[in-house]
């Protein structure tokens, strides 16, 4: 009895609906507003950069100074992959500048891909013709440590990336996993923040800490039922039958 973990332990973004088995499955139960912020650049980013234009090739010194590769890692991709983009991609320096030929320092710090796209687009518009940026970010990672199915550091191409999803691209939850209290570390600038997440109650996906940034650290507690499965279940039988074996001994020497 105290190994077992409820239904409402388990099942994930609940709405006192554990029970319930004569739900709707045709319509739309409830509605929420998701809270989505985009995701904006930050120093020691490293960015895919490609700009494309109409000028022609003899012309284009963009391309001919940058050979510029856009081979962004994959999501979940290994950190070989990511070494191996961060040799192709740009690096933000600490200013949250990137130089460039002829158009100098540009910031990118502080504004989304699609506000970067805009910048180098306009910032290169004189030198070529019908210029075109494509910018995307390499090393969007974050950490899953604790109770999951494989504690790792994970790369992905996308930055809107959900808590829920974050944990499943780590093999998803240990079925020891405490849910109701997963701790989030967060850096922002020089101070690091802590807060906790309930993946139990459907408020989560109203929660401001739906979606996770960059070098979030997820880190899962096991359930208090975790000592008494892994130790005291197999250390009672051992006790159990070694009090059997030394009773059975006793009664034959009678």
């Amino acid at each position: 009895m105290a190994s077992c973990v409820p239904n409402r332990k388990y099942a994930y973004v609940q709405k006192n609906d554990v029970r319930k088995t004569d739900m709707s499955r045709d319509t739309v139960v409830r509605q929420y507003n998701v809270n989505i912020e985009e995701y904006k650049i930050q120093p020691l980013d490293i960015l895919s950069i490609r700009i494309e234009s109409l000028t022609p090739e003899d012309y284009d010194f963009i391309t001919k100074l940058y050979p510029i590769v856009d081979q962004a890692g994959g999501g979940g991709g290994a950190a070989s992959t990511g070494a191996q983009n961060a040799i192709n991609g740009f690096l933000v320096d600490n200013t949250g500048n990137i130089e460039f030929p002829v158009a100098g320092k540009l910031k990118f710090a502080g504004l989304t891909v699609f506000e970067a796209q805009e910048m180098l687009r306009k910032s290169f518009s004189p030198y070529l013709k019908d210029p075109v940026a494509r910018i995307m970010l390499m090393n969007f990672r974050f950490t899953v440590l604790g109770e999951v199915i494989q504690e790792q550091m994970v790369l992905s191409r996308n930055t809107r990336v959900s808590i829920l999803e974050a944990l499943g691209m780590a093999g998803g939850l240990s079925e020891l996993a405490d849910r109701s209290k997963v701790k989030v570390i967060r850096q922002v600038g020089t101070k690091a923040e802590v807060f906790y997440v309930n993946l139990l109650d459907e408020s989560l996906l109203t929660n401001n800490h739906f979606y996770i940034q960059q070098n979030d650290i997820l880190v899962v507690p096991p359930l208090k039922q975790r000592p008494f499965r892994l130790y005291w279940q197999q250390n009672l039988s051992l006790f159990v039958s070694t009090v059997s074996v030394v009773l059975l001994i006793v009664n034959l020497n009678k």
